[in-house]
């Protein structure tokens, strides 16, 4: 079982920057973990991942060169630095964590999930 909450989330004008964090606790190690996000009325998508040995991420093309993703194992937290923030990346933000060290981006590969964090970019 792994826990996972998430902080860092706010409101923030367009072309600002926001960092999220999420400490993962509990009994297993997880292996991939994932930044999702969802906004009304829309499904929710895998914006970055990353496996356990940090070699191996994704983006989703709308933040590429915008977003990093990173983890610090030691400390069981994986981040995402947002910058050039635009009204479109309002939603709310959620960590998700897998088991297995492969990275997918389908949410239904994901077996723990945060409560979710709001991201508000005003224009």
């Amino acid at each position: 079982q792994v826990q996972l909450v998430e902080s860092g989330g706010g409101l923030v004008q367009a072309g600002g920057s926001l960092r999220l964090s999420c400490v993962a606790s509990g009994r297993d190690a997880p292996g991939t973990m994932g930044w999702f996000r969802q906004a009304p009325g829309k499904e929710r998508e895998c914006v970055a991942a990353i496996g356990r040995s940090d070699v191996t991420t994704y983006y989703v093309d709308s933040v590429k060169g915008r977003f990093t993703i990173s983890r610090d194992n030691a400390k069981n937290t994986v981040y995402l630095q947002m910058n050039g923030l635009k009204p479109e990346d309002t939603a709310v933000y959620y960590c998700a964590a897998r088991s297995s060290m492969v990275v997918f981006t389908s949410p239904t590969r994901y077996d723990y999930w945060g409560q979710g964090t709001q991201v508000t970019v005003s224009s």
